[in-house]
């Protein structure tokens, strides 16, 4: 059965009635949802790996034969690959090198440029999983089960009017005005990073917040990026990332009437 929600203006009045596309009305398939994304983290993953003659550029040549110059045999000494550093006569001076364990020596199982890290899935599960996270995103369930502060009215749709605001700090007092007043102040702390993260540069750690979705090129796309963990993007470029954050669906998701007439109008994702 189809869901209607609210419209509501910037004073938070509300303006009428939107029944929801029937993309909303997907089975909520968190084990789909998290494969999806994981799907599009690999893609943004980079290669790495050690150079291919690292700790391989010494030469371990030390004969093991009775009579051999330059052998070890007889020497008391255990067989690892050695190099030569000084010697006198037949009195060699080893060191160990090249093998894994010595100094300067290979990585004994090291990470190979030439890994896969890219991982691929079908057209129509990418496409269910984003019916399933767009599903989650009019859940109140769901997006109190990912922390998200919301007003007792919610969820609702926003209306056209939204996508013309251009500045920040207006758009934030509507914000508060519809009820999202915890929801802004939950956004806007932050924690430190356990582990070594906080040494790359990446310190620390903030919560995901408002996602906008619009139906054009907008002004509301620029004035929604500098609200503490808010995403805004056009209806038609979403994905399961955008909606499912980690892989946990129920992101707090305002939508534009433009943007509701869109998907139903053009079939996305179906």
């Amino acid at each position: 059965m189809a869901m209607e929600l609210k419209i509501l203006d910037k004073e938070g009045k509300e303006k009428g009635m939107k029944k929801m596309p029937e993309q909303f009305d997907e089975e909520i398939r968190p084990d789909l949802i998290r494969r999806a994304v994981l799907a599009l983290q690999s893609h943004a993953r980079q290669r790495y790996g050690v150079a291919p003659e690292a700790g391989k550029r010494s030469s371990p040549k030390l004969s093991r034969q009775r009579r051999a110059y330059k052998g070890s045999y007889g020497m008391g000494i255990s067989r690892v690959p050695r190099k030569i550093l000084t010697k006198r006569g037949r009195r060699m001076f080893w060191v160990g090198a090249f093998a894994p364990g010595m100094v300067g020596g290979r990585k004994a199982h090291p990470p190979t440029a030439e890994k896969i890290f890219w991982q691929d899935i079908n057209k129509k599960e990418r496409r269910k999983a984003i019916r399933s996270a767009l599903a989650a995103t009019v859940q109140k369930a769901a997006i109190l089960g990912r922390g998200h502060k919301v007003p007792p009215q919610f969820p609702f749709i926003l209306d056209n009017a939204f996508e013309d605001m251009e500045k920040t700090n207006e758009l934030a007092k509507i914000l508060l005005k519809l009820g999202f007043g915890e929801e802004v102040i939950r956004s806007r702390k932050k924690k430190v990073r356990p582990g070594r993260g906080k040494m790359r540069g990446r310190k620390y750690v903030k919560k995901k917040s408002f996602l906008f979705v619009v139906g054009k090129d907008c002004k509301l796309l620029r004035a929604a990026k500098n609200l503490a963990g808010a995403d805004s993007v056009i209806v038609d470029s979403i994905n399961t990332h955008t909606l499912a954050p980690g892989g946990a669906p129920g992101r707090l998701t305002l939508y534009t009437v433009e943007a509701i007439e869109k998907m139903e109008k053009n079939r996305l994702f179906m």
